[in-house]
């Protein structure tokens, strides 16, 4: 599985090097695949929706992985379908969903908040 990276779309959010990471995964989107993706975000999420005709949620399976999503057809699946997308932060699974209708899938993708694990060391 390979991932392409690539400046495309200028999103409008802070900080920079998010905004370019952002940019390689609408690209990535548009060119790993010829199937119709939007994606929106907000502060807590990313709404991601993409055409996949022909699937029923048995033949899908969603893996998330850091701040990879993948989506894969099913072995047994009449159709095939493989893509994977990189977000420019980690993704909490708690946090989110799939549904699929009418042949749109639609993710919402939760943000993972970074935790610090700064640890503080006493002065002797």
């Amino acid at each position: 599985m390979s991932l392409f990276f690539a400046p495309a779309h200028r999103a409008s959010f802070a900080p920079r090097s998010f905004d370019r990471s952002f940019e390689r995964f609408v690209n990535d989107a548009f060119s790993a695949s010829r199937r119709s993706l939007n994606v929106e975000q907000d502060d807590k999420s990313w709404t991601v929706t993409l055409d996949v005709p022909g699937f029923a949620r048995e033949d899908l399976t969603i893996g998330i992985e850091g701040a990879v999503v993948r989506i894969e057809s099913k072995a047994d699946a009449k159709r095939k379908f493989k893509a994977a997308y990189e977000l420019p932060q980690d993704i909490d699974v708690a946090a989110s969903e799939a549904k699929l209708e009418n042949g749109v899938l639609t993710l919402k993708l939760g943000k993972l908040v970074p935790v610090s694990n700064v640890a503080q060391l006493t002065i002797n």
